[in-house]
């Protein structure tokens, strides 16, 4: 359930999006029709809506799910709080100025305000990943520093890489980078450090169980 939560926003901006750039005309129509008053001039048009309709629906399944989440008592995390903030202002931009540039940069704003976190977290001492994953796995400290560095430097690659494509491809392209592109590359990338912490996770066991005082 909380997997899907994490993905509902973006499948439906996906779903949205192609949904609305296969028929553009009614799309405009509807938009102009039923949230025009959302925009700046109250019109939109057939090329503007695919991207403003995807961008009113994640904005909305945002907020349903962090809404979800709290009255179902179940904690909301820091990344959900970001894209929840970025999706709402950088979206609600794209949506009355009818400009796609403001949504197109939410990725890099909330990429690089989870390393800002992230780097923030371990500068007072507090290691993010620590506190959510010390719990299932027994790390040594250099570890667990040296996993928050490594998120911390995808992150700010990962928003430099999404300007690149913003700036450097159709939209559609982008949309598609967004979805498959990024969400491949974070799988990777978690991939990696789990093949990384199979390795670690024997030298800490073995640390472990030399700090503990023999049984009879």
């Amino acid at each position: 359930m909380k997997l899907l939560l994490d993905f509902l926003p973006l499948i439906l901006f996906f779903a949205t999006f192609k949904f609305a750039e296969g028929h553009k005309d009614a799309a405009a129509e509807f938009a102009t029709g039923h949230v025009g008053m959302l925009t700046s001039g109250g019109v939109v048009s057939p090329d503007q809506a695919p991207m403003l309709l995807a961008t009113l629906v994640a904005i909305a399944a945002t907020l349903l799910t962090v809404a979800w989440l709290r009255l179902r008592g179940r904690p909301v995390e820091p990344m959900t709080w970001i894209t929840l903030a970025m999706v709402t202002v950088l979206g609600g931009l794209t949506v009355w100025f009818h400009d796609e540039t403001f949504i197109k940069w939410k990725p890099t704003g909330v990429y690089w305000a989870l390393a800002a976190v992230y780097w923030g977290s371990a500068a007072f001492g507090k290691n993010l990943l620590e506190l959510a994953l010390g719990g299932q796995l027994k790390l040594p400290a250099a570890a667990w520093a040296a996993l928050n560095r490594a998120w911390i430097l995808f992150f700010l690659a990962m928003g430099l890489l999404n300007i690149a494509v913003a700036y450097s491809v159709s939209t559609p392209t982008w949309v598609n980078f967004k979805v498959f592109g990024a969400t491949g590359l974070m799988l990777a990338f978690i991939i990696g450090q789990t093949v990384w912490i199979s390795k670690a996770w024997p030298e800490a066991a073995a640390e472990e169980s030399a700090g503990e005082p023999p049984t009879a």
